[in-house]
């Protein structure tokens, strides 16, 4: 089969096919393109003859999948799949295979970071240095003794609760169903909001997410509390947070995802709202993530061939 890699996943070429040598030998044609497109034009150019596609957050819609009709499986190197048009994939028989888990670690421990970023003026320190200030008026928080409300108690969510309760947080969490965890309360939407010094967000994004916190969701919460989102931009709805910051009805937050893939256009309201840390969404970007999503992707791919679908969504 023609195996097509659309992009080179933060890997090198000669990575890839060190890590391909299996599928090789099984007389298996793998083609890897070393830079990023993102044009439909070119998608399509790079896969329409190919049976097998990997990509990771490249968008893939409807007229995708109309000019590429030998493809039978996508190995997906991300964790979430919204930019993916499922329902496309389910009429064409298409299976579509997640790298589910490869960047728990990597983006728990950049949400406990933006805590603490944000708690302790990391990056604002880093400015008034480098322009000749010093120390005062600069006064930080301690993440211990401070409760953590964690929506959405999956695998990300989990760690994060972990690694908070490590810290010497109360760790609170609302799931959209029961589950239970150790050192972490389930209570209900609005008590998180009511009682967490800290809101992280761990939730995919489907029709039922998007928006989950917006203006009514900020006037529940405490003014001297932040707000973490590692997740998917519309998941917080971006009018509600720039509102929220500007009114002081939180005291800061720190996002790594918008509405769109950075880069963001200069206009953006958030840009211009206070006390708010923004990342090139880079939580899933560790080298160690990297490798562990090329293996998944790859043995995606294996164990479909194999008739043994692991990590399959469709």
């Amino acid at each position: 089969m023609k195996i097509v890699f659309l992009e080179p996943l933060g890997m090198c070429e000669c990575m890839i096919h060190t890590h391909t040598n299996t599928l090789k030998q099984q007389g298996h044609h793998i083609i890897f393109y070393p830079d990023r497109q993102e044009d439909e034009a070119t998608l399509v150019e790079r896969a329409r003859d190919a049976e097998i596609v990997v990509v990771s957050n490249i968008p893939l819609r409807q007229s995708f999948f109309e000019q590429c009709p030998k493809l039978k499986m996508l190995s997906v190197a991300f964790t979430g799949v919204d930019h993916i048009d499922l329902e496309e994939c389910r009429k064409r028989g298409i299976t579509v295979c997640n790298a589910a888990g490869y960047s728990t670690q990597a983006v728990a421990e950049l949400s406990i970071g933006m805590m603490i970023a944000v708690y302790r003026k990391i990056v604002g320190g880093d400015a008034i240095i480098r322009v000749g200030g010093d120390r005062q008026g600069v006064l930080g928080c301690e993440l211990q003794g401070k409760t953590v409300g964690i929506i959405g108690l999956g695998a990300i969510g989990q760690r994060v609760a972990t690694l908070a309760h490590a810290f010497g947080c109360q760790v609170l969490a609302y799931n959209r169903s029961p589950k239970t965890f150790p050192n972490v309360t389930l209570v209900d939407k609005q008590s998180l909001l009511s009682r967490s010094d800290i809101l992280s967000i761990h939730l995919p994004l489907t029709p039922e997410t998007k928006d989950f916190i917006g203006a009514n969701e900020f006037a529940q919460m405490q003014p001297h509390a932040i707000l973490i989102n590692t997740a998917r931009g519309p998941i917080v709805e971006q009018e509600a947070l720039y509102n929220a910051l500007k009114k002081g009805q939180i005291a800061g937050a720190a996002v790594d995802v918008y509405n769109q893939e950075p880069p963001l256009p200069a206009s953006l309201d958030l840009f211009n709202a206070p006390n708010l840390l923004m990342l090139p969404h880079m939580g899933y970007a560790t080298k160690e993530a990297f490798a562990s999503r090329l293996d998944i992707v790859i043995q995606n791919v294996e164990m479909w061939l194999a008739d043994k679908p692991q990590n399959k969504i469709i």
